[in-house]
């Protein structure tokens, strides 16, 4: 394994994939963390060229293996296809280079295990990409959960107008493709980080315009905390889907104390949007009782803390940006929700 520099600004970074997800997501939040793609593994010409306007004198491959024969690297991030994460994880775990893996790290709970397992086998340093948990919305939730008083449920949407899907993997590829890999893992990490294990889980899957899921619905029973106080009893349902006219409030909590709502979503269309739009400058949802309603203040925060962490992480020695076995208890809830929604019953996790 080589051994990373001081400081983030020296970090030589390898990028495997330069689409949607290496280009538009890590790329560009790497860039705004104040570090550098060193290496990228490209195939196509049109990303090629992309990848190289974008970081000059960076070296273009045409497979990973040869990425990691060509350049000494301090941390690899995966941005490929989810289901090619466990086969490179496994290459980048031989060559000992430290990771982030996008989710899903794997495709079920046992290939996830395996992965984890396998890196924490041979000391490998292993993160994974759930960026959302800095994302503004989930950071301002966290803050106001206090003046919810007992929260009993937590709904999520991630709910969009595409009637003609497009043509990409995420929505053809019967082999990691479909919302329930895509966005579930980003929905029930959500939940988890908030309200804690799942105990059970009950889902409906349907591919309305895919060969894979596009109408996903999940109901997480959480593990009560046995205080009596706070979150007992939480029920999470969380919706994922591309055919839907009128998306529904993006997030909505409630609690005996009063209601924290979010209406719109990353500028998504939606029948909601005219309230936020109401909202005062520097806000984000509102607190509800009723027709009364309060703004809150957003928290501060963005999904490139995600890299700060890192190089915190691999250069001081800081804290893993996210503990591997979160993804591979993610996995238990959405292996479950696959049986659930095969067999019609609630499945314990």
């Amino acid at each position: 394994m080589t051994e990373a520099h001081g400081s983030r600004d020296d970090l030589r970074i390898g990028l495997v994939g330069y689409g949607g997800a290496g280009r538009g997501i890590h790329a560009r939040l790497l860039r705004e963390a104040g570090m550098a793609v060193h290496d990228v593994v490209v195939r196509d010409p049109a990303r090629r060229a992309a990848a190289a306007a974008d970081w000059p004198g960076a070296g273009l491959h045409d497979s990973l293996e040869r990425m990691l024969d060509a350049a000494a690297l301090d941390l690899v991030v995966v941005a490929s296809p989810s289901g090619l994460h466990e086969q490179h994880a496994a290459t980048i775990v031989a060559a000992g280079v430290p990771l982030v893996l996008d989710k899903p790290i794997a495709r079920t709970a046992d290939a996830a295990r395996s992965v984890v397992e396998s890196a924490e086998a041979a000391a490998v340093p292993l993160t994974v990409f759930q960026n959302r948990r800095w994302d503004p919305e989930q950071l301002t939730l966290a803050s106001v959960l206090p003046r919810l008083g007992r929260v009993h449920r937590f709904e999520r949407r991630w709910e969009r107008w595409r009637p003609v899907p497009q043509e990409r993997w995420k929505e053809n590829d019967l082999d990691g493709g479909g919302l329930l890999l895509d966005l579930g893992p980003h929905l029930v990490d959500s939940a988890t980080q908030l309200f804690g294990p799942v105990v059970s889980v009950y889902a409906e899957l349907r591919a309305l315009t895919t060969p894979t899921e596009d109408d996903v619905f999940l109901s997480l029973r959480h593990e009560p905390s046995g205080t009596g106080e706070g979150t007992d009893g939480v029920v999470s349902h969380l919706w994922a889907g591309s055919l839907v006219g009128a998306p529904g409030p993006r997030t909505r909590v409630l609690g005996d104390q009063g209601a924290f709502l979010v209406t719109s979503f990353e500028s998504d269309a939606s029948p909601f949007e005219r309230l936020d739009a109401a909202a005062p400058e520097g806000h984000l949802g509102w607190i509800a009782t009723g027709r009364e309603l309060e703004p809150v203040l957003q928290a501060p925060g963005g999904h490139a803390d995600f890299y700060r962490a890192v190089a915190r992480w691999l250069t001081e020695d800081g804290p893993v940006p996210v503990d591997p076995w979160d993804a591979v208890r993610t996995a238990r809830v959405l292996d479950a929700a696959r049986e659930s929604a095969s067999t019609g019953a609630r499945i314990h996790v």
